[in-house]
């Protein structure tokens, strides 16, 4: 006869083999989940490095790509070292207010998924300054304050906003008063720290020459940027790379709820990006009687930035707000920067430290239980409306002590590294360099190479049996052989001429007017313009 079966045991041990396996599933979707929104964030490092490459000058395009390249492979290594164990690693109570000092090198710590998510913020954050020293930075100077952020100045602004123990987060607590801070996706920790030393570094770093002019009574020069397709694509990459960057910070997508929080994230995103364009758009054609482009576009990510902070809890109403005041301020520090000869090549300053900064008063202003509800429920006499206009007014307080905080020490950790490295004359490169480009003097890379402007089967010459027989370079057999010709490209004297040629209408020398390099070679071209053209 067999022995009963323990039925309850049974049951306890199924039990606990579905909730292991329900466990596993949940960690696992969720673990997708954040790799697949970090992979998206990563993609706006290509988005900065259009947007930066369009909006400079072609002698440096090369250097801008390279920066937003290096940004990525520094800020790994730095974060992996001691950013994480600054912003997350367990420490004392007293000390862990400020910082943790545990988990170096990720000892102890296997939460991968999380570890990248916060990677590929701390690369954004340090990414944003290239934009402001852009064209006459030194490369030494680009690397240090890359390091610096990376390392430091962000673990730690994340560790006081974002970690359960960190001060900012903690907030004030008395009474009726309970303050924390609130910034959902990086408004603050991300944005206006990067804006703020976008700021610094552009004051140390000066102006690029002939960007301000020595006579007061003179205009000043507008240098444009050498592609506005590569700008326009870079921002549509970061437009895209910003749903992530904020639908992503739910950083779960298991819970019940999770789903409808990172869809409201996203759409407020993009409904704050297009309120803020719309407005500066009109502002600017109004001023301006143009439909700018360019500026439209640092005028959505500033609406973007600033949605950072409350796109969780904010209905979508509410983006009129955000959008329209963040485009509003966009406007307001990129005159301001103008007025005080700072010079911010990508508007860095105004678009993230305006942004950032309009995103964390927005979100203690227009966020469910904020300062605009508790104003309602004050005027339509609702029980408790008074504490609750109390409450409000505390958290406002509270996130302007945190934007304070938070540029006061981003600027102050960073400013040493600057003055030391414009002492020393690391700082900016020579005027010399500034002038003809910083690709070929510090890379040996043009971005755009004369020998790119060669003229395909004209490149080549005719040959006799002797010639190509010792060429290497040769095309074509019998009589039509030909080699490459030693000169075979335009100089840039010859280029300069033909552009100026083609919008001048007074006549001009005929030596300006010449184009290939020996009057055989320009027959020749005529012959097939002629005959295609038949």
């Amino acid at each position: 006869m067999s022995a009963p079966v323990n039925l309850t045991a049974e049951i306890v041990q199924l039990h606990a083999e579905i909730t292991r396996l329900e466990t596993g599933f949940y960690e696992n979707v969720n673990s997708f989940f954040l790799c697949s929104m970090a992979l998206i964030i990563f993609f706006m490092q290509c988005g900065f490095a259009y947007l930066e490459a369009g909006a400079v000058r072609s002698k440096n395009t090369t250097n801008i790509l390279i920066k937003n390249l290096l940004d990525s492979c520094i800020c790994i290594i730095g974060y992996w070292a001691i950013g994480w164990a600054l912003a997350y690693g367990e420490s004392g109570d007293g000390v862990n207010l400020f910082f943790g000092h545990s988990q170096f090198f990720l000892s102890g710590f296997s939460d991968y998924p999380r570890f990248f998510f916060q990677y590929v913020f701390s690369a954004t954050a340090a990414t944003i300054v290239s934009g402001a020293v852009a064209e006459r930075c030194e490369f030494i100077t680009y690397v240090t304050y890359c390091t610096v952020i990376s390392t430091f100045i962000y673990p730690i602004l994340t560790h006081w906003g974002w970690s359960e123990n960190g001060w900012m987060a903690k907030g004030i607590t008395s009474g009726i008063i309970d303050t924390k801070y609130d910034d959902f996706a990086g408004s603050g920790v991300v944005h206006l720290c990067g804006g703020s030393i976008s700021f610094l570094a552009a004051w140390f770093m000066g102006p690029r020459i002939g960007k301000f002019p020595e006579d007061e009574d003179d205009e000043s020069d507008e240098i444009l940027g050498h592609s506005v397709p590569f700008t326009a694509l870079g921002g549509f990459i970061l437009m895209f790379g910003f749903l992530a960057f904020n639908g992503g910070s739910v950083a779960s997508i298991s819970h019940a709820g999770d789903g409808h929080t990172v869809a409201l994230a996203m759409v407020n995103t993009i409904m704050s990006g297009s309120f803020a364009a719309l407005t500066y758009l009109g502002v600017h054609y109004y001023q301006h009687g143009k439909w700018t482009l360019l500026l439209t576009i640092n005028a959505c990510l500033s609406g973007m930035v600033a949605a950072c902070a409350g796109c969780n809890k904010m209905e979508p109403w509410g983006c009129i707000w955000v959008g329209t005041g963040a485009g509003l301020l966009y406007l307001a520090c990129s005159k301001l920067m103008f007025r005080l000869k700072i010079d911010d090549p990508l508007d860095a300053f105004a678009v993230h430290a305006g942004g950032g900064f309009w995103g964390l008063m927005s979100s203690s202003i227009i966020s469910r239980g904020g300062l605009a509800y508790a104003l309602v429920g004050s005027i339509a006499g609702e029980e408790n409306s008074g504490d609750r206009l109390t409450q409000a007014f505390a958290q406002l307080g509270w996130q302007m002590i945190c934007a304070l905080a938070i540029v006061v020490w981003s600027v102050a950790f960073i400013f040493p590294f600057f003055w030391i490295l414009k002492k020393v004359g690391k700082l900016r490169v020579s005027e010399e360099v500034e002038i003809n480009g910083l690709d070929v003097f510090k890379h040996g890379e043009m971005a755009y190479p004369l020998r790119a402007y060669g003229h395909g089967w004209h490149d080549f010459e005719r040959a006799n049996k002797v010639q190509a027989f010792s060429s290497k370079i040769t095309v074509g057999e019998g009589r039509n052989t030909r080699i490459m010709k030693i000169h075979p490209e335009m100089s840039i004297e010859q280029l300069a001429s033909v552009y100026d040629r083609s919008g001048n209408i007074i006549p001009m020398p005929k030596k300006s007017r010449t184009l290939f390099t020996n009057p055989a070679e320009r027959k020749l071209s005529q012959m097939v313009y002629d005959e295609n053209k038949m």
